[in-house]
């Protein structure tokens, strides 16, 4: 039994809104996509900003960890990564994503206590484990958020703001590193319960046909949600199931999750390797190797201030390409024209990271592995953009689904490249 998605929920009300008049039909007011201008782009902001508190709450980690040591007495801590998205992300595409990102960012608050307040090593990595499980169930929904709010041609620009807000991380003692992170996660629930509107139309749909049998006492009224097969257990086990099979049966967005997984794995060990870099082998201090990695920043903000010229097309090749699609295709050309700019990621990547590698030595001056770090960190971009850009209009009735199997698989690669590196240090 699948869930309707939103072309099924189209090609129902066509056929029979008509011939039944109890079938409760998505008006314009009631289209996300018709809220303004500033309204979509206020949330993608705040799904911004909260993705950015949940990534810091990860990569702090790696600056922390001085502290942690030296306060539980243990020689290494490794903490286990997002294992929530495959479990809880398309449960959105049942219940809404409002209902997943209050839960998840609730007990995301609630379950850091214990790590701000943590009286041994044993509590703090499991709710360490808890909280990347809460956190990451809110990243795998953002994408579908964004996906909901804007159409195939204008959802290139949100997506690229909403992809560039998780690398970034603070830098403070690590007892208050933790302390001002609880704070900010406070902050940004509340804001998501005040400003964030419901965005998945289906349960629009769903709320809109009680809101009606509510307000006239006729319970006929009915959404297609409404009337799914199954019983509710039922339903949950495949919505759980649909990134599973993304990742078994469609060989690109396996494709395009490994390559996303690989590309986070090194990005880890960028945060394992700058410590060695600087600290060892420049004599930095912690403070200062965390301004280190302002290159790979640069790199994202650059990344980001070259949408507009991906929108129109940065060469002639590229503009060309595009006109000749969209002309072809009705204005809607097809996903894979997303991939244009992961390809320039793609040269980016390695060639930053060969640049980064080769500038390691004691006698080249620190700024060489900085200004490495550059162009890595725009590949890093420009890969992530492209690809969740494509998941979200490639698959866009199940864009929540895509987004769990990419974030889970990316971040399971990424918390094992992680402890395989820190149990050989």
């Amino acid at each position: 039994m699948l869930l309707p998605t939103e072309t099924d929920i189209s090609a129902l009300q066509l056929e029979n809104a008509e011939s039944d008049p109890h079938l409760v039909v998505l008006e314009p007011k009631d289209n996300p996509q018709n809220m303004s201008l500033f309204r979509r782009w206020l949330t993608v902001l705040i799904i911004s900003s909260a993705s950015l508190c949940v990534a810091c709450a990860s990569s702090i980690a790696a600056f922390t960890e001085q502290g942690t040591t030296q306060t539980f007495h243990v020689s290494r801590e490794v903490s286990v990564s997002e294992t929530g998205p495959l479990l809880v992300g398309p449960l959105s595409e049942m219940y809404g994503r409002n209902a997943v990102y209050q839960t998840s960012y609730a007990s995301f608050f609630v379950f850091t206590f214990p790590v701000v307040f943590a009286p041994d090593i044993t509590v703090f990595l499991v709710f360490r484990f808890i909280t990347g499980f809460c956190g990451s169930a809110f990243l795998s929904v953002a994408g579908g958020s964004v996906s909901d709010m804007f159409p195939n041609s204008t959802v290139a620009s949100p997506m690229a703001v909403y992809t560039i807000s998780p690398f970034i991380g603070p830098n403070l003692y690590w007892e208050w590193t933790y302390r001002v992170q609880l704070c900010w996660i406070f902050t940004e629930f509340l804001i998501l319960v005040i400003f964030v509107p419901e965005t998945y139309v289906p349960v629009i749909l769903k709320k809109k046909a009680r809101r009606l049998r509510e307000s006239t006492g006729d319970p006929k009224f009915y959404a297609p949600l409404d009337r799914q097969e199954g019983t509710l257990a039922s339903a949950i086990l495949v919505s759980c199931y649909r990134p599973f099979q993304l990742l078994l049966f469609d060989r690109m967005a396996l494709l395009l999750d490994s390559w996303n997984a690989l590309l986070l794995g090194i990005l880890y060990l960028a945060f394992q390797a700058y410590p060695i870099i600087f600290e060892d082998i420049h004599g930095f201090n912690m403070q200062s190797t965390g301004l280190a990695f302002i290159g790979i920043g640069l790199g994202n903000i650059l990344g980001l201030a070259t949408q507009p010229l991906w929108k129109q097309g940065v060469s002639s090749f590229s503009l060309a390409l595009y006109a000749r699609e969209t002309a072809k295709y009705n204005g809607d050309p097809p996903p894979e024209m997303r991939l244009i700019m992961g390809q320039v990621g793609a040269i980016l990547v390695p060639v930053g990271l060969f640049w980064l590698a080769f500038t390691t030595y004691p006698q080249v001056h620190w700024i060489a592995p900085i200004i490495a770090s550059v162009p890595f960190g725009a590949g890093v971009y420009f890969v992530f953009t492209s690809t969740f850009t494509y998941l979200v209009t490639a698959y866009r009735p199940i864009a929540a689904s895509a987004m769990a199997s990419n974030s889970a698989l990316r971040s399971a690669f990424a918390a094992g490249i992680s402890a395989i590196r820190g149990s050989h240090v």
